[in-house]
């Protein structure tokens, strides 16, 4: 029998309610399909643990998770600590490390799941987002702080390495897919170096594709085109930044931010993928039960395929439509249902 290795790092806020949702929904899955099982080893790095120790991954921490076959993670986010810093302090720091280069964000409408569109039944997307440099590279700096005259500098950093191998993940990825079509999102109108980059690279690596069909877009514009042509569209890429935006208004238009999953994938394999919801912490709601799982256990569907278990992911993903088609809803779908409710009647639904 196959044993993975799981690193789960709930984090903050509703991270821990979803994320001990899907560890259970993951047991009982391995325990009915047989064949494979998890060895999960629990990480408390959240926010009260930066509180007390001054950071959110002590000394050796990465080195401990390299280890796992997956991580398993649910938010970082605090109302105690910047922004900046808890993003900089636990996600960053592992998606770097792990030089996860890749973050896939597929968007589609569950059934039961009501879009704002009138058309949102044609949204199938895989959003790719380059997911190691670009916006969030962390070049840039700030001086004479608290002065007038104080500067500060973000520097959106590009590499050719960088750019190629994730247009070529993506053209990989639109080539699998039945309508074999990727949309490139840039704005070299006005960021005239390393978008421009950007969009030569592109232009380099769609040569190898002839199969693939393209076409490029303003990143303002393909906004326009998801709300009110989403049937133009298919595999997307786009920079750090662009898809982080995309990406949420992609889950948006599926119906909810709390049903959307995230990979973070190191394509190599030389380090663990990570696998995530896109949700956040949602402090709103911490605590009250009725955070929608289906977020994390779509994303543990991704973990599964990235390991292997085909099958097993199918499976998962088989139920979860069966419990959104039922019209079980928790409050962000516009129902009444528990986070309890929602992962029992997955459970259900695996069971039979």
């Amino acid at each position: 029998m196959k044993t993975y290795n799981i690193a789960a790092i709930p984090g903050d806020g509703i991270g821990t309610e979803v994320i001990a949702a899907g560890l259970e929904i993951l047991e009982s899955l391995a325990q009915r399909m047989g064949g494979f099982s998890f060895n999960v080893t629990h990480y408390p790095w959240d926010s009260e643990f930066y509180i007390e120790h001054g950071h959110y991954i002590p000394e050796g921490g990465l080195a401990e998770i390299r280890k796992a076959d997956a991580i398993f993670f649910g938010a970082v986010g605090s109302l105690k600590v910047a922004d900046h810093v808890s993003l900089w302090g636990l996600r960053l720091p592992i998606c770097q490390g792990f030089d996860q280069y890749a973050n896939v964000r597929p968007a589609r409408v569950l059934p039961g799941v009501k879009s704002p569109l009138r058309n949102g039944q044609a949204i199938d997307w895989v959003i790719v987002r380059e997911n190691s440099e670009g916006e969030y590279s962390g070049s840039g700096g700030r001086v004479h702080q608290g002065l007038p005259i104080e500067v500060a500098t973000e520097v959106s950093t590009f590499t050719r390495v960088g750019v190629e191998r994730i247009h070529r993940f993506a053209f990989e990825l639109a080539r699998s897919r039945p309508a074999k079509h990727l949309t490139l999102v840039t704005k070299s109108n006005a960021q005239r170096h390393g978008m421009v980059l950007w969009d030569e690279v592109f232009t380099e690596v769609a040569k190898d594709y002839p199969d693939v069909h393209t076409n490029r877009e303003l990143v303002d514009a393909v906004t326009t085109t998801m709300v009110l042509k989403p049937e133009k569209l298919d595999v997307i890429v786009a920079t750090n930044l662009h898809a982080d935006i995309l990406s949420d208004l992609a889950a948006a238009l599926s119906g909810s931010l709390g049903i959307a999953p995230t990979a973070n994938l190191n394509p190599d394999r030389t380090f663990p993928s990570m696998f995530e919801p896109i949700h956040g912490s949602a402090f709103d709601i911490t605590g009250k039960g009725i955070a929608n799982p289906i977020a994390t256990f779509w994303t543990a569907v991704m973990m599964l395929e990235h390991l292997g278990e085909k099958k097993a992911g199918e499976h998962l993903m088989h139920a979860i439509e069966e419990v959104t088609a039922s019209g079980l809803h928790t409050p962000d779908l516009g129902g009444t249902a528990t986070t309890r409710q929602v992962t029992d009647a997955v459970l259900a639904a695996l069971a039979r």
